[in-house]
């Protein structure tokens, strides 16, 4: 959005919204907790509407679900738009420009947005490239085909040529995104079919690329050729985000996953065989409609099993208009809270002691810039996205530098260059 308004609009971004002409609030619909925050911030924002007159826009997945609300509770909020929408920024701006107080633009259109954006723009070594948009999978908890719409995929010509783009810029890892990617499906110039694994070798061979991710993946679409990749394909990094959200089979059979906690255990297992230094990634749910306490344990018992490396963790909220919100045995909030709050050390323990077992390896840290902690260290991720913060110069800002890891922290690592690198 900002490098579309930056274009299109003369707008150029600040920090202090005290200082701010347009004020933009990109939103998730994901949890009730994002929702109350959005409307926590617009209170917090009225201000600089009613006495500055800046326009306060709500963009995102709150905004394609909850438009008409958004206006009723915060009525001075002049623009609303889905994610499917934003191409159509300027225009909308333009109208509010002109004096028109409520503009909404909610609707999933079938034309493709991103032939109406501007080209990508770098901001740093680090990009992101939307391969895929929606989700056919309709779990019953989530919002996300609703909000997003029935799966689409771009064209891999269009995939590469923004690729090329960026790493022209000096991009060095490229994040290819998706709301279900690995259900990543499109054809070339030439009519080759191509899967994600596919478009993942043919994104491996353009010059400047050393790094690539993708996210989120759904384990139902998990294949034998994207194991593969990882096997084949030193460009892509050794990290997968693989949500499961529960370790019962009950569960996952109420939210309709679509998949058994064997059959994902399975594919941890075959990446592991393929990548050894994998990191894991999942997401999880705790009090989901009907949760046992049993069923709970059953998670606590694959987190031991799996050892994630990163987790998000979540208590089960219910969202307008998703089948698990009309499920009986709705559970009491201080339940949820006691079982997030149960999973979340056991979590937390396990991260900081797969932290600590990195301590001694020397890791490849894309450096990325300045550490928040100041103090004169520099910080970047590896391979397994783990953040590393060590003393540097200037210079090795966009390179990758090899360091010896020298503490594990909770959600960090601390290191010194390695002697090799310093030689």
């Amino acid at each position: 959005m900002a490098d579309l308004l930056g274009e299109d609009g003369g707008y150029v971004a600040t920090e202090e919204p005290t200082q701010a002409d347009l004020i933009i609030l990109n939103t998730c619909h994901i949890r009730e907790k994002a929702e109350d925050k959005l409307f926590s911030e617009l209170g917090r924002l009225r201000f600089e509407s009613t006495n500055r007159g800046a326009i306060i826009a709500v963009g995102g997945c709150v905004g394609q679900a909850a438009g008409a609300e958004i206006f009723k509770r915060a009525p001075y909020v002049r623009m609303v738009f889905g994610p499917q929408n934003y191409h159509k920024l300027p225009q909308m701006l333009a109208r509010a420009e002109a004096g028109e107080q409520r503009i909404l633009a909610d609707d999933i259109p079938a034309v493709d947005k991103f032939d109406n954006l501007p080209g990508a723009q770098a901001h740093g070594v680090a990009a992101s490239v939307a391969v895929q948009e929606g989700c056919d999978k309709f779990c019953t908890f989530c919002v996300v085909p609703y909000t997003r719409g029935r799966e689409w995929s771009r064209p891999v010509a269009d995939v590469l040529a923004e690729t090329e783009s960026l790493a022209a810029q000096g991009v060095r890892e490229i994040l290819l995104l998706g709301q279900n990617v690995n259900a990543y499906e499109a054809d070339d110039a030439d009519g080759v079919s191509h899967d994600l694994a596919l478009l993942i070798r043919r994104v491996a061979l353009i010059d400047g690329i050393e790094r690539i991710r993708f996210v989120t993946s759904h384990p139902a679409d998990m294949n034998d050729d994207l194991v593969e990749v990882f096997a084949d394909v030193p460009q892509l990094c050794s990290y997968l985000h693989l949500p499961i959200q529960s370790g019962s089979d009950a569960v996952l059979e109420a939210m309709e996953r679509g998949h058994t906690v064997a059959e994902y255990e399975a594919w941890i297992a075959k990446l592991r065989a393929a990548r050894p230094d994998i990191a894991i990634a999942t997401d999880l749910i705790v009090g989901f409609p009907g949760e046992t306490e049993a069923q709970f344990e059953q998670t606590l018992e694959l987190a031991e099993r799996v050892r994630y490396d990163h987790a998000y963790s979540f208590k089960y909220s219910a969202r307008p208009g998703t089948p698990a919100a009309q499920l009986p045995d709705q559970l009491p909030e201080a339940v949820k809270e006691e079982r997030l709050a149960r999973l979340q050390a056991r979590l937390n323990q396990i991260q900081l002691e797969n932290n600590r077992a990195q301590i001694g390896r020397v890791e490849n840290v894309l450096v990325e810039g300045w550490s928040k902690r100041g103090e004169g260290e520099l910080s970047g991720r590896t391979s397994g996205l783990r953040r590393v913060n060590f003393p540097g110069r200037a210079e090795w800002i966009g390179q990758t530098v090899a360091v010896t890891i020298t503490e594990g922290l909770p959600n960090s690592l601390k290191g010194r260059i390695a002697e090799d690198a310093a030689a």
